[in-house]
C-alpha cells in the first residue's frame, strides 16, 4: 500500500470502529446488519458479501430472512421499520436523488434523527469500504478443505483476514 492509500486506510478504519458491524449503535443491530448486507448486494463487494452475510446469521436474522433481502420489497418477513431503512439504503447508496426524500420521510415515520444519521453512517461507510475493496483489487478466495457449509467458508476469506471492519 501506498502512501496516498495509508492515511485513506487510517481514515477508512476510524469509520469502520465507529460505524461498523462492531460499533455500538443507537440502532437495532440485526436492522443495521440487514442494511450493512444489502449494500454489500448492491455495489456488489464479495468480501463484503461473505463477511455480513456471516454476521447476520451470527446476530441471530434468520438464514431465509437472509436469503430473501434482495427481494425485500415482494417480501412479507420485513417488518415497515426495516423496509424504511433498507429503501433508505438503497436511496443513499444508488444516489437515486428522486426516491431520497421519500425514502428520509418514511425514516422518520419510525427512527429519530439520531438514529437515521446512525444509518446514513452506516451506509455511507460500507459504501466506503466496499469502494476500498474494489480500488485494492481485493479478491475473496475460499479454502477448500474447510468448505463444507457457508459459516465457515465465510470465516475463510484470503487476503482480509485482518480487514474485518466494515
Amino acid at each position: 500500500m501506498g502512501p496516498e492509500l495509508a492515511s485513506f486506510h487510517a481514515l477508512a478504519d476510524r469509520m469502520a470502529y465507529a460505524f461498523g458491524y462492531t460499533a455500538d449503535l443507537p440502532i437495532d443491530r440485526q436492522i443495521a446488519e440487514l442494511v450493512r448486507l444489502r449494500v454489500a448486494q448492491l455495489t456488489p463487494c464479495s468480501y463484503c458479501l461473505i463477511l455480513h452475510t456471516r454476521v447476520a446469521v451470527e446476530c441471530g436474522i434468520d438464514a431465509a430472512k437472509v436469503a430473501h433481502l434482495p427481494s425485500w420489497r415482494e417480501s412479507r418477513m420485513f417488518s415497515e421499520a426495516e423496509c424504511a431503512a433498507l429503501a433508505y439504503c438503497e436511496a443513499l447508496t444508488n444516489y437515486d436523488l428522486a426516491s431520497f426524500a421519500r425514502a428520509h420521510r418514511e425514516m422518520t415515520k419510525h427512527y429519530d434523527v439520531q438514529e437515521i444519521a446512525a444509518f446514513a453512517a452506516v451506509v455511507i461507510n460500507m459504501n466506503v469500504w466496499t469502494r476500498l475493496k474494489l480500488a485494492e483489487g481485493a479478491v475473496p478466495a475460499l479454502h477448500p478443505e474447510n468448505s463444507d457449509d457457508a459459516v465457515s467458508t465465510a470465516a475463510k476469506v484470503d487476503h482480509f483476514q485482518n480487514q474485518e471492519h466494515t
